[in-house]
């Protein structure tokens, strides 16, 4: 199974095949932090899978064929290549170690068809100048093998909207030929769930830690589809400093065919912080964790269910971390106060933990 790699088997090595989004849920699982288990496809298989189908030249046309100034080129491009993509036959030697191996994850959840995130992560996604959020595919809750493998080949093919696609022109990674690997995960079924910044996301202050939490799955505060309770956390003290409770008038949750849609959230609950304060604080200490993990900043997702909080993804924070910090006190009038909150703050220089 030399295309199949779990995650808590992961070395920095392997960063190159997995890309950003399963690298980091490896180097997190080893680092102990509370990660769903799961197994990621590598990105040789994508590519294996391209050569064989004799698709990676007409592929590498297309992208470079593109205008990046044109939608409607971009557009053009991105529905053939997803078309090439999503039809390629995956040869016996991809899908039975995909079976096996969901079929194992199957085993150590004791659940003969345990539920699963599939999950794109492309080989230049989730760098410190490109995170590439949410250009590339997620699927929830898929259920067996069979589906599993064909969740794997769209995931392939989400290499190629036309978002994703119009992002690497735009950050120099249109012909850098990126490939795909796909996560496979044990799905969290959560009460509330979100992201958190380890900084203040409107102002860059990296004293703070910002937490956006919505009922059930994280979908709708990922894709804006809901105004989310949100919560600031003194990074130092570990406080509450700051708490707006939002209407949320929109969840993802499970439907009784075992899907995951969109629904109205009840009356009685709309109004309701989706947090208590004991968990609003048990998620910052998670995100912190992850920030001392990676000596920067960090945007994470996460999830509430009945065992705790646990860590979905964690990747660089991209917006205030690429600039210049400023002294918030001019010479010759110093803070002794902000000093010692800036030191505390400073990023953990040297080798981070987990990545020799």
């Amino acid at each position: 199974m030399a295309h199949i790699l779990w995650f808590e088997d992961y070395q920095p090595a392997d960063a190159t095949v997995l890309g950003g989004k399963n690298a980091s849920l490896g180097s997190l699982i080893g680092a102990g932090l509370p990660v769903p288990p799961g197994f990621a496809v590598s990105a040789d298989a994508y590519r294996k899978a391209l050569a064989d189908g004799g698709l990676a030249g007409r592929l590498d046309a297309l992208v470079a064929s593109v205008d990046p100034r044109d939608p409607g080129s971009v557009a053009a491009a991105g529905r053939q290549a997803r078309s090439l993509v999503g039809s390629v036959d995956l040869p016996a030697g991809l899908t039975e170690p995909i079976r096996d191996s969901y079929d194992r994850l199957c085993g150590r959840c004791d659940d003969a068809a345990v539920p699963v995130a599939v999950r794109s992560s492309a080989t230049c996604e989730d760098q410190p100048e490109a995170s590439f959020a949410g250009e590339h595919d997620t699927y929830l809750w898929i259920r067996g093998g069979d589906a599993v493998v064909e969740h794997v080949r769209r995931c392939w093919a989400s290499l190629f909207t036309d978002r994703g696609i119009a992002y690497r022109l735009e950050r120099g990674f249109g012909r850098a030929n990126p490939a795909m690997s796909v996560g496979v995960q044990q799905m969290v079924a959560p009460r509330a769930a979100g992201v958190a910044f380890t900084l203040n996301p409107l102002d860059g202050d990296r004293s703070q830690i910002a937490i956006d939490a919505s009922w059930g799955f994280g979908e709708a505060v990922v894709g804006g589809e809901v105004t989310p309770d949100n919560y600031l956390v003194d990074k130092v003290m570990f406080s509450i400093t700051r708490r707006t409770i939002s209407a949320k008038t929109l969840e993802y949750r499970l439907t009784e065919s075992g899907t995951v849609a969109a629904f109205e959230v009840p009356a009685e609950r709309r109004n309701a912080p989706c947090l208590t304060d004991d968990e609003v604080l048990a998620v910052a200490r998670l995100a912190r964790r992850a920030e001392k993990h990676y000596g920067c900043p960090q945007d994470v997702e996460w999830a509430l269910d009945d065992r705790g909080v646990w860590l979905l993804q964690s990747r660089p924070e991209t917006v205030w971390s690429r600039r210049v910090r400023v002294p918030r006190s001019s010479a010759g009038s110093a803070d002794p106060i902000a000093s010692i909150v800036a030191t505390l703050m400073k990023p953990i220089s040297g080798t981070p933990e987990g990545h020799g």
